[in-house]
């Protein structure tokens, strides 16, 4: 039986010529529409280990996308600058032309970076933010240097929220971004890089869904 998907209509087709930008946001509404569906999904193991969430959501999404968004493909792992790499990336299925440029198979539209709310272990507590000066594991912090999404304009972190409610977690994540002055604007947060562009700004798209019992439903993040 072929899986559940999300068949959202509003998402539409896309052709040759459209501006990266609305590709990238008609990608992250189809992750958005799946999310929950991949969460209730009634084959899927239940995890709590981020790597094996993230491994799940990428096959779900990818199993998706082949009836309900053909032009785009799902990858687990995708490599970024030095020997970092980010958690899903989302690329062409076939050379197409967005926008003036030629973009290959090999060119990610958006990549997606997710973090498990609460953090693994006390020291890592700010990771959705900011893993350091020294441990540049943060989520956001990654963004902002250009160690992730550097060619990007738009990108999209998830949150698994295990523990509290979005809402005590929306509380602390913007206090811990008012102490790194980070401007935050509605669904999405706005950053001015300050790695190999700086000047230049990353949008990101922020999607958290309560994967506690109690609290099964997706928030996009509001302010």
């Amino acid at each position: 039986m072929a899986k559940e998907c999300n068949r959202d209509q509003t998402i539409g087709q896309i052709t040759s010529g459209i501006d990266r930008n609305t590709l990238a946001f008609k990608t992250i509404n189809f992750v958005r529409a799946q999310l929950p569906i991949w969460r209730d999904d009634p084959d899927r193991p239940d995890e709590q280990s981020e790597k094996r969430l993230n491994l799940q959501l990428c096959k779900f999404l990818e199993t998706c996308a082949r009836n309900d968004f053909p032009m785009v493909r799902f990858d687990h792992e995708e490599y970024q600058t030095g020997r970092r790499s980010v958690d899903l990336a989302a690329s062409l299925v076939e050379t197409t032309v967005i926008g003036a440029r030629q973009h290959t198979i090999y060119d990610p539209i958006l990549v997606i970076e997710c973090k498990r709310l609460p953090a693994p272990s006390h020291d890592r507590e700010k990771e959705y933010v900011t893993g350091g000066k020294e441990n540049k594991s943060g989520g956001i912090q990654r963004f902002k240097l250009g160690h992730h999404g550097g060619d990007l304009d738009i990108a999209v972190m998830i949150g698994y929220v295990q523990e509290r409610s979005a809402r005590e977690w929306q509380h602390d994540i913007n206090k811990w971004i008012s102490d790194h002055n980070v401007f935050l604007a509605s669904y999405r947060s706005v950053h001015s890089r300050t790695g190999h562009k700086p000047g230049n700004e990353i949008k990101i798209h922020h999607l958290w869904i309560a994967m506690n019992t109690g609290q099964r439903h997706l928030h996009p993040w509001k302010t």
